[in-house]
């Protein structure tokens, strides 16, 4: 079976980019990010140099298949692998990796080359956005979740040890090299963890695409390489399409795709980053958030419980693993460093029908106390 290469392009002006989609790109990486110098900076690197910044699970597989590429086509590269996890998205690591691009004699024509999964992502597009104030910057995802949600959109950052990704910046790619074969060697509780942004997508911004999901599960489940390529393509291009409209998310438009997160964000950084996985917490978000919207009375039953129902095919989690450390007064506390959150009141997205959702403010305390005790937290 052959799967056609997609590419989605993210039109934001100067800034605008491309996502290649498609099976065994990474051995290509040095031929195919060749036109995005051409479109970016007018030509090719003259004397290219670039940092590839990995994972010590990633970097023995994927980023040394990039950087062998890279060096096959002429560029001087050098490798650096932070250790894998949550803990690496901090300011104590990224120093690290500016003591080895001041070490190289990085200037702003040095690329850094993200490969890995959105942690990676995240932390390397940081280092880029100020690292001599910008340097040029290329995501090349290696998990479903960073495939579909972080890769794309510019947002990039680390976390304080009290509130995730509290300090960042948004800084767009070159553009964003998605190798659908690296799925293969992705471990299944990774995987699913992505599942849970493309179901996302289809709450948010697209009914029909829930229902494709919905339909497909089976699919999905045994990595279905050519309706994989299909998904992400769709996530993609739904989360292209709102960052266009709000890149700087200025509007309010941008805050949808933080569905299910408000509660997400709380849960890891109560259980300490790197015990739930991102999307097995927007997972068990999603579900508490669309409960919140049935309590306000926005939507009716139907719309939480095919959540759970797909969620549940999925092998998701829909309810926070016992023992519970936190109090739901833990949790409503952080909920209020949210980014969405003003003065400390909060603010949630909600769906109001599926395939649509609103921020809705002033939502009582009271309420919120009582979605988190459906998943035991008290």
């Amino acid at each position: 079976m052959t799967i056609a290469e997609q590419t989605v392009c993210v039109s934001l002006g100067p800034r605008t980019y491309e996502i290649l989609i498609g099976p065994e790109l990474l051995p290509r990486t040095g031929e195919l990010i060749f036109r995005w110098y051409v479109q970016h900076a007018g030509k090719p690197p003259q004397k290219p140099r670039g940092l590839v910044v990995t994972d010590s699970n990633v970097g023995p597989i994927h980023g040394e298949t990039v950087r062998r590429s890279l060096e096959a086509a002429g560029w001087s590269m050098d490798l650096i692998a932070l250790p894998a996890g949550e803990a690496s998205k901090s300011l104590d690591v990224v120093t690290q990796v500016y003591d080895r691009l001041i070490d190289q004699q990085a200037d702003r024509q040095t690329t850094i080359f993200a490969v890995g999964g959105g942690v990676v992502g995240d932390a390397a597009g940081f280092i880029a956005s100020t690292y001599t104030r910008g340097v040029p910057f290329i995501q090349i995802p290696t998990t479903l979740l960073a495939d579909v949600d972080s890769s794309v959109g510019g947002k990039v950052g680390v976390n304080h040890p009290r509130a995730k990704n509290m300090i960042g910046a948004f800084y767009q790619p070159f553009g964003v090299l998605i190798d659908t074969s690296a799925l293969a060697t992705l471990p299944d509780r990774e995987y699913r963890s992505g599942l849970a942004e493309v179901v996302k997508y289809g709450v948010i911004l697209d009914a029909e695409f829930f229902t494709e999901l919905e339909a497909h599960a089976d699919a999905l489940n045994v990595r279905d390489p050519e309706f994989l390529a299909k998904v992400i393509a769709r996530s993609c291009r739904l989360k292209a399409d709102i960052v266009e409209k709000d890149e700087y998310e200025r509007t309010g438009l941008r805050a949808m795709l933080n569905y299910g997160h408000t509660f997400a964000h709380a849960f890891e950084a109560l259980c300490g980053y790197g015990e739930l996985l991102h999307g097995e917490a927007v997972s068990i978000g999603m579900v508490c958030a669309s409960r919140l919207a049935e309590r306000r009375g926005l939507i009716d039953a139907s719309v939480t419980q095919r959540q759970v129902d797909l969620l549940t095919k999925l092998q998701l989690p829909i309810t926070l693993p016992a023992p519970i450390g936190f109090t739901a007064a833990d949790a409503i506390g952080r909920m209020r460093l949210d980014k969405k959150a003003v003065a400390g009141q909060l603010r949630f997205v909600l769906p109001t029908r599926m395939g649509y959702v609103e921020t809705i403010a002033n939502v009582p305390e009271a309420d919120v106390a009582t979605v988190l005790a459906e998943i035991n937290v008290r």
